[in-house]
């Protein structure tokens, strides 16, 4: 059985901070540019608006931030360039999109409030001795 390699277009390295500067903020464009295509795909209008998915886009660059190796940058961006790839490509589930990038680490975006604010004091106290 013979072996094709595809072609795999992967961008040169970096020469110095600058560049990868400059490629991180158009990849970053790129995505942000990309956001309608997904809501439109994942059907996620009732979870998340374009605006909030936005800012956790932004919240991923910004979780990377203090990264001055050329290299690594570089890897993470191609990593992200193949995420992104996948993303739009519809290579993901709906569910692995909102547990991504609108659940994340922090719970939905939009319950931003306490959750049992109206409940009454027997749920309350319910919530607090029955873990599930």
């Amino acid at each position: 059985m013979a072996f094709t390699m595809r072609a795999v277009k992967v961008p040169p390295n970096s020469v110095s901070l600058e560049e990868a500067r400059t490629r991180t903020f158009e990849f970053f464009k790129s995505a942000c540019r990309s956001i309608p295509t997904v809501m439109e795909i994942y059907n996620l209008y009732d979870v998340v608006t374009p605006s909030q998915l936005r800012s956790n886009i932004a919240a991923q660059f910004r979780k990377n931030s203090h990264i001055t190796n050329t290299k690594v940058i570089d890897m993470l961006l191609f990593k992200g360039m193949e995420e992104l790839g996948d993303v739009v490509e519809h290579a993901k589930q709906r569910h692995h999109i909102i547990g991504q990038y609108v659940v994340g680490h922090h719970g939905l975006s939009q319950d931003s409030g306490t959750k049992d604010e109206g409940a009454s004091d027997f749920l309350k106290n319910f919530y607090k001795t029955n873990y599930f």
